[in-house]
């Protein structure tokens, strides 16, 4: 019989928006696609790790609907810090209450890389060994915000600095085809959300939404080199909602559905 050819799953950062990852492989799991591997930055390597240690989606859905503002309040352990305001540590529990313990990369179900930044050099890390919940602790470390994490002599931070939609991973570690789920505003569409915010008279920011905003548009510039060597192209509409809206997770996984639904025959067609 001739060998199915493997598919890898890419999923991009993006802060709540990423929350439309979990649509997306609700669909997928709904439409008995095969996800043969998995690589993520930022929440994307968050939604990928859960998914990836054999979680059902309506565990990940539940949990991310659990998310309110009080919540993510709460999680903010500050501290006096050279490198973040946030030490992590609560974040930290959270991810280990929700994957159900610190497991290992060898233990996954699904072979699973986690895109970080060495901040000293810019360089892009693949982590494919180890801790999973210390590799998604630094692939969402939002630099100047998060504190870096510490690993294997390297410090790291958020990986959709170098790589948004790490579709070259997935190429490295061998995937026939890739879908990347992206749901990063293109540079278009936050130049047309700047300027109705303009209209809106808006409030003068702070250093935590200028440092996202920084960020943001750093990716931006990187998404299109990212999907470019993508076989299907999954776009959640999620530009409209803020980096930092948890609490509009039902709507950010809704959009998820949407736009894997409307990818569907032709994600058949690879199979």
């Amino acid at each position: 019989m001739k060998k199915r050819r493997n598919i890898g799953l890419a999923l991009s950062g993006g802060g709540a928006r990423g929350l439309a990852h979990i649509g997306v492989l609700k669909v997928l799991q709904e439409e008995k696609v095969p996800i043969d591997m998995i690589a993520g930055a930022s929440i994307g390597a968050l939604i990928g790790a859960i998914y990836a240690q054999g979680k059902d989606v309506s565990v990940i859905k539940k949990a991310a609907l659990e998310l309110n503002m009080k919540k993510l309040v709460s999680l903010a352990d500050f501290r006096l810090n050279r490198t973040g305001f946030i030490g992590g540590r609560k974040v930290g529990s959270l991810l280990k209450s929700i994957m159900g313990s610190d497991v290992e990369f060898s233990d996954l179900k699904i072979p699973l890389a986690c895109v970080a930044t060495d901040i000293n050099n810019c360089g892009e890390v693949i982590i494919t060994q180890g801790s999973v919940l210390e590799a998604v602790r630094a692939s969402i470390s939002i630099p100047g915000i998060f504190t870096v994490v510490k690993w294997q002599g390297r410090y790291l931070v958020d990986g959709g600095l170098v790589n948004p939609v790490p579709v070259s991973v997935l190429r490295k570690m061998g995937s026939d085809y890739v879908i990347a789920v992206n749901v990063i505003p293109d540079i278009h569409h936050r130049v047309l959300l700047a300027d109705e915010e303009v209209k809106a008279d808006l409030k003068e920011p702070h250093i935590f939404s200028v440092i996202v905003q920084a960020i943001q548009m750093a990716q931006c510039l990187l998404v299109k080199s990212s999907i470019q060597d993508a076989d299907i192209i999954i776009s959640p509409n999620a530009a409209h909602i803020g980096f930092g809206d948890f609490h509009r997770a039902q709507e950010c996984i809704k959009q998820g559905e949407t736009a894997a639904k409307d990818s569907v025959l032709e994600i058949k067609k690879l199979l």
